[in-house]
């Protein structure tokens, strides 16, 4: 590390000492100076002779002849490679001066680089310079782009402009690397953004397909960095696309601007419309008026064949840097970039010329500057005070209302409101006479509120009693800034406005009257009980049935009789017990004891049955009269809609009702006479607002099941409005942090029917969960009598079959015995003349 800064000390001492020597030569005698320009472009011919008259100039003021040694670089870094190795070998130059690109100034400081001896200053004329801290002997003789860039940005905020889409020509690689870094830079200090960047050839023939792709883009504001003939060529194709005018803005940099001194008026007009950022020069000092007259002198004798003769930013940068050779010495040689320019001419090309106006960078605008007139410049940051010098007739982007968004706090908003709104909570317009002023309020009022907070923009509201459409076609007449009310988004409107993303739900829906409905159907007696209920209804009365007739049967001949017989009587004793039991008839107290808890079971069951029919034939069953669209047009019916909305053209052109079959109502009021009366069948709100509909008329009207699809509530802004997306983040933003819903509640639900919830849901149906106690109860009970009917009557079997002693023959021989006794009491037949059925002996307890 020691050795490696020493080393770099003897060489800076080494250095400081030649270039000493260097300075003393240059105040000899002679001085040997080489020029390597395109010799075939404008800026090199203008170059050329500034640089001779600038040579002049200093030979006459020094009393000395500097000789001037001339290469032509042929605009290749090649070309200018052998020139510069040409100065250097065979003609000793003490400077150069040259390289109008990155590519030639670079390739000439490569090849001084490798110079063994007489290493000359070397002054480039490119704009974009790369680190160069190599190259000690390079100095920067013109300013950056970077204040051109500035200027650019500091437009585009004063227009309220984010979005912007940079097209440059690929072959200028370096350069185009300069604009993108400085343009961004400038962007992130003024808050606009790159969102779409385009590479071009100089050879490209398909520039109609490439600016198709533009086209369908949302952003219209293009930033220009090709040369010249190729900003021609694709402003006059964006022309015939009609990419011009209205609805766009085209920015071109310096490699365009600054030659249009040296075309003619056609090729001006042809990019009528563009505006641009140009390198700015005194021309009213008398310096440059003396300087001016010598250079068309000297042009047209050079090059009789240009039209015209004007000196441009070119020939002011060649004489400059003559100037500057003169200034050059050891003292300053670490700063060798010059400081950027201040000062960006801004152009609009109107008729055959074009208007100016003037950016300082730290100041702002100006209509003029202090070399044009004998007073102080008056500034400022936005182009309002000197549209009127550069658009005589105001286009879109430089209208006064949309340029409050570059931040004018003098400036504010025009936000239209709709004055008559049906629904007082989304929008209320109401005059105070204590305040004499009107109050606006609402839902919708408060969200917008709480985005332009986000946002810290200032706006006023202004009230506007015409229809919907005709609120939104205020923006595009220039009226208001934006709208702020209940309107729905929709396709046809995004013709001349845009909107946010929705902050409501979105939909369509039909209201309808409800009827109160006692059911007639066929099968509503088994409506209290669901289908699982009446299947374990009719299992366990059946299963008690058989075991009182299996434990009855052996003290009843009555009970015998034929299979038939004696299923019948099965499920007569099951039946008959849901209502009655005599228990002075039944002989076996295991038959009371199943009958007992069966027959309190069968109690509870009837009593809820009965009292959940009665109330389903009592209560009140709604439903709604209209249940479709398609019903509507089958009879023919009359519909309504919201006075002054977008409903109406979608239920004439969508839905396809007649135009007098269609009503229009300015109040809920009337809405809810209209339906009662008959005079409409249905009426269509959109979501947000059918719910406030309802929540005033819950027990008259319902929505049905459909909903259409439209777009729910939003925000309008004028076409191509560059905080879209901020907006968007805004209300995203409220939304996200709760403070939407809690709007919401404060003005859309305060009003819910508060008697909503005491209908109850008449279809519900009593389930077995209801009653599944019970069925343990009496199904229990009733296997437990079962269970002990069988071990008694096998143990009676027993005792009269004592030669049986194993248990499973004992069972068998049992079952065996009960069938027989079973089919020799099927031939007995049933006395049917009994009225009960049931004429037994004394009881037996056992």
């Amino acid at each position: 590390m020691m050795y490696s800064s020493a080393s770099c000390l003897i060489s800076l001492v080494a250095f400081s000492m030649l270039w000493f020597l260097l300075q003393a030569s240059v105040m000899s005698a002679n001085f040997s100076i080489g020029v390597i320009l395109d010799q075939a472009s404008r800026p090199g011919k203008e170059a050329k002779v500034a640089i001779e008259i600038a040579i002049q100039d200093f030979n006459i003021k020094t009393n000395q002849t500097s000789v001037l040694y001339l290469q032509n670089s042929r605009n290749k870094p090649l070309h200018a490679a052998i020139a510069a190795k040409h100065l250097i070998d065979e003609d000793n130059v003490k400077a150069i001066l040259g390289g109008h690109t990155w590519e030639e100034a670079s390739a000439i400081a490569e090849v001084i680089s490798e110079a063994d001896q007489n290493v000359p200053v070397f002054l480039s004329l490119s704009t974009t310079p790369q680190v160069t801290h190599q190259w000690p002997f390079f100095f920067q003789a013109v300013p950056t782009q970077s204040t051109q860039m500035n200027a650019v940005a500091a437009i585009l905020q004063s227009w309220g402009i984010r979005q912007v889409t940079l097209i440059y020509e690929a072959s200028q690689l370096s350069s185009t690397s300069s604009i993108i870094s400085h343009l961004s830079q400038a962007f992130r200090q003024t808050g606009s953004e790159l969102n779409h960047i385009l590479p071009l050839t100089s050879a490209s023939c398909l520039l109609e397909e490439e600016l198709e792709v533009l086209k369908k883009q949302q952003v219209k504001v293009f930033v220009i960095h090709t040369s010249l003939e190729l900003g021609i060529r694709l402003f006059q194709a964006a022309k015939k696309m009609e990419m011009t005018g209205d609805g766009y803005l085209w920015i071109a940099t310096n490699g365009i601007t600054d030659s249009f001194h040296s075309i003619n008026s056609s090729l001006i007009s042809s990019m009528k419309g563009m505006i641009g950022v140009k390198s700015y020069f005194p021309e009213n000092i008398p310096e440059f008026t003396d300087f001016s007259k010598r250079f068309r002198r000297k042009f047209s004798s050079d090059y009789p064949e240009e039209e015209e003769d004007e000196p441009g930013i070119f020939a002011v940068q060649g004489y400059n840097a003559v100037k500057l050779l003169e200034e050059i010495s050891p003292e300053n040689f670490d700063h060798k970039i010059l400081p950027p320019q201040s000062i960006v001419e801004i152009v609009k090309v109107v008729g055959k010329g074009y208007h100016s106006v003037y950016w300082t960078e730290g100041s702002g605008f100006s209509e003029t500057m202090d070399d044009d007139i004998n007073g102080a410049t008056t500034y400022t940051n936005s182009m309002d005070s000197v549209g009127q010098a550069l658009w005589p007739v105001q286009p879109w982007y430089a209208n006064k209302r949309r340029r409050k968004l570059a931040g004018n706090p003098e400036i504010r908003m025009r936000v239209g409101v709709p004055g008559r709104s049906l629904f007082k909570q989304f929008v209320n317009v109401e005059y105070n006479p204590k305040k004499n002023e009107t109050v606006i309020s609402g839902f919708v009022i408060a969200v917008f509120d709480e985005i332009m907070r986000e946002m810290k923009l200032p706006y006023d509201y202004f009230p506007f009693n015409g229809s919907y459409d005709e609120l939104m076609r205020q923006i595009p007449a220039e009226k208001f800034d934006a709208i702020a009310g209940d309107v729905t988004i929709v396709a046809r409107r995004h013709e001349y406005v845009d909107f946010t993303q929705p902050y409501t739900e979105s939909g369509l829906e039909m209201i309808v009257p409800i009827r109160s409905k006692l059911s007639n159907q066929p099968w509503l007696f088994m409506k209290p009980f669901t289908a699982q209920m009446w299947w374990l209804i009719a299992a366990i009365t059946l299963y008690n049935g058989f075991i009182i007739w299996l434990i009855e049967k052996p003290h009843c001949k009555h009970l015998q009789g034929s299979i038939i017989t004696q299923i019948g009587i099965v499920i007569w004793l099951a039946f008959t017990t849901l209502f009655t039991l005599r228990g002075d008839r039944l002989h076996s107290n295991l038959s009371r004891m199943a009958g007992v808890v069966w027959l309190f079971v069968a109690l509870i069951i009837t009593q809820s049955y009965t009292a959940s029919f009665a109330s389903m034939l009592t209560a009140q069953r709604l439903e709604p009269t209209i249940t479709s669209v398609e019903m509507l047009r089958n009879m023919n019916a009359t519909v309504g809609y919201c006075n002054g909305s977008f409903i109406n053209y979608y239920l004439k052109d969508v839905l396809g009702f007649k135009s007098f079959k269609v009503n229009s109502y300015n109040s809920t009021h009337r809405y809810a006479e209209a339906l009662n009366s008959g005079e409409i069948a249905a009426i269509f709100l959109e979501a947000p607002v059918a719910k406030v509909f309802l929540a005033q008329y819950c027990k008259s009207f319902v929505r049905t099941g459909e909903t259409f699809k439209v777009g729910g509530f939003g925000f309008a802004f004028p076409k191509g409005f560059s905080w879209l997306s901020d907006a968007n983040k805004a209300l995203m933003n409220v939304s996200e942090s709760g403070k939407l819903k809690e709007l919401e509640d404060t003005f859309l639900t305060s009003e819910k029917c508060v008697d909503d919830e005491s209908f109850r849901n008449g279809d519900e149906s009593l389930s077995p969960l209801s009653f599944s106690i019970l069925f343990v109860l009496t199904g229990g009970t009733s296997t437990v009598a079962l269970v002990v009917y069988v071990v008694m009557s096998i143990r009676q079997f027993k005792e009269s079959n004592p030669g049986v002693t194993n248990i499973f023959e004992l069972i068998y021989v049992f079952m065996k015995d009960q069938w027989y006794q079973w089919r020799h009491s099927s031939r007995v037949v049933a006395d049917a003349e009994s009225p009960t059925g049931l004429q037994m002996g004394p009881v037996n307890t056992s």
